[in-house]
């Protein structure tokens, strides 16, 4: 399984965020604590606490959605 840091700031990222998941034919979770949520779950992505580093975790690729990682990387 692959892990990446992100950080989504605004409504926009976190749909673009939500949008290039749901492309993905392979799962992909977001945590922060010792909550997890499904990627492609626009309301679970957005009851994070947006204001933290989220973790991504996820067993594929997909190009789209490596770039996406890329551009909120928190690392």
């Amino acid at each position: 399984m692959l892990q990446k840091k992100i950080k989504l700031n605004e409504l926009e990222a976190v749909k673009e965020f939500v949008s290039a998941a749901s492309g993905c034919d392979f799962d992909i979770d977001v945590s922060y604590n010792r909550v997890i949520i499904d990627a492609k779950s626009m309301l679970g992505v957005l009851s994070l606490d947006l204001n933290q580093v989220l973790t991504v975790k996820y067993g594929g690729e997909n190009l789209r959605f490596e770039d996406v990682l890329s551009k909120y990387s928190a690392s």
